[in-house]
């Protein structure tokens, strides 16, 4: 799959727009698009005119953004390009999950295929970066992982993580340091409507025997997406 010729204004928008509809199946107003890059909604708005009438977009003010085939196929590209990045940066050079966003922003830009390929093969081709996050194939073919959101899991029901946002970063070292990272295996023990959170119990990945417990608000919750252990990430 070739990259085509893009700025990284480009690659940055179209990917964030992809993200967003990734995982909530909706495109971005330009409000939500200037506070997730941090610019103001002016520039947004000139911006996504100027993408759309280069056809990567599909725009009309006051309304949400969303990709074209060709700006999908981009997304896709620079998707791909920054889950490898994190995952080799965690994998091969010691990088916690939540010290990998920044570095693979600055780098997802500059990465060449030839090496891109060479780093997929190093990593054993893996399809899902630390996150959780479906890691998109050289040919541009994704599969994205069962699972819903731990709010959504049963009382008392067991289940394994196969996804955690990486939006923030001080949420992710909160939870690794709970021992809830992907790959992990929950039981919801009880729900506490009044106060907004979540009674969990960490178990072990084999007999599924009780490790610790944790009181976990819904806020946080709501960024863990759970599977039962017979499914597991799809491949």
């Amino acid at each position: 799959m070739s990259t085509p010729t893009a700025g990284t204004m480009t690659e940055d928008y179209v990917k964030v727009i992809w993200k967003a509809h990734e995982w909530s199946g909706e495109g971005l107003t330009t409000n939500e698009l200037a506070s997730t890059l941090g610019v103001v909604a002016s520039s947004v708005s000139g911006n996504l005119k100027k993408l759309a009438r280069e056809g990567y977009l599909e725009y009309e003010p006051y309304g949400r953004a969303t990709l074209s085939p060709t700006g999908r196929a981009l997304a896709i590209q620079v998707v791909r390009r920054h889950r490898l990045i994190e995952t080799y940066l965690v994998e091969h050079h010691g990088y916690g999950w939540d010290e990998v966003h920044d570095e693979a922003e600055i780098l997802e830009h500059a990465v060449s295929d030839r090496l891109l390929a060479k780093i997929d093969a190093e990593l054993g081709f893996p399809d899902h970066d630390p996150h959780g996050d479906p890691i998109p194939r050289a040919d541009g073919t994704i599969t994205h992982p069962r699972g819903r959101r731990l709010t959504e899991l049963g009382d008392g029901s067991c289940a394994g993580v196969v996804r955690v946002s990486d939006h923030d970063p001080a949420l992710l070292r909160f939870l690794g340091g709970l021992a809830i990272t992907v790959g992990s295996h929950v039981r919801l023990a009880e729900r506490h409507a009044f106060a907004g959170s979540l009674g969990l119990e960490i178990l072990q990945a084999g007999d599924l025997t009780v490790v610790g417990t944790t009181e976990l608000a819904t806020v946080a919750a709501e960024a863990i997406w759970v599977t039962s252990a017979a499914e597991g990430h799809a491949h």
